[in-house]
């Protein structure tokens, strides 16, 4: 049975990018990284949606990352900024930028697929809406593609690591429709920069999220503390 690694945030889009990946008769590994980030809801989130699948395998390595202090993600010194990114930029990358953060995951997923011998990377990374991130844009994945040909054993060997992005050209209310279709379950992810019981609803991440479910005609099902 064919393999693939999907990294598993416990956000929305890492988890529709996990339904795609089952529903195209991969046997997946799940792989979540607990990077130091700000909260670990998300990662409660991840364990949540690995049990409703009864999936039998969960990789979740513990990395700290807490010394990138320019990031509001990893550094408590560093406020959340609230407000969309159409309200908050002009062409900056937003202080909620991890440095490298999927460089190191890209990398840790390689090695995982080529221990596992699987044959695909699933990354949930999107495009169109998000967050401005420098490695969310598709040279980002093609460049890393070259990587994992040269730089891997699998790659000299011609059989390298693809990875697959299938969430990269849609929008937010594409990608809640798409979960919605293939039944992944929604109501158990996590998309709030913030900590705490409810979802703040005013981060980028809340605002993206609440517009995208809107669009797409549907009722985001988790809790906000503000919902606009």
């Amino acid at each position: 049975m064919k393999k693939a690694v999907v990294l598993l945030s416990g956000g929305l889009d890492s988890t529709v990018t996990l339904a795609v990946a089952i529903s195209a008769e991969y046997k997946v590994i799940p792989l979540t990284i607990n990077y130091g980030q700000r909260h670990i809801r998300e990662l409660r989130a991840a364990k949540e949606v690995v049990k409703f699948y009864n999936l039998k395998k969960h990789v979740i390595i513990d990395l700290d990352l807490t010394v990138f202090k320019t990031s509001a993600l990893t550094s408590l010194d560093i406020n959340v900024p609230e407000g969309t990114r159409d309200d908050l930029s002009g062409k900056m990358i937003p202080v909620t930028y991890v440095p490298s953060r999927n460089i190191i995951f890209l990398g840790i997923a390689a090695g995982l697929c080529e221990s596992e011998s699987a044959e695909r990377i699933f990354i949930g990374a999107n495009s169109i809406d998000y967050s401005g991130y420098p490695d969310c844009r598709p040279e980002f994945f093609e460049a890393f593609q070259k990587t994992l040909e040269v730089g891997t054993k699998a790659g000299i060997e011609g059989r390298p690591p693809l990875i697959e992005a299938p969430l990269l050209y849609l929008t937010k209310a594409d990608i809640v429709g798409l979960g919605k279709r293939l039944e992944a379950p929604l109501h158990l992810t996590w998309s709030c920069y913030e900590g705490g019981v409810k979802a703040c609803g005013r981060c980028d991440s809340c605002l993206l999220r609440l517009r995208g479910f809107r669009e797409a005609g549907y009722e985001d099902e988790i809790v906000y503390e503000v919902r606009s």
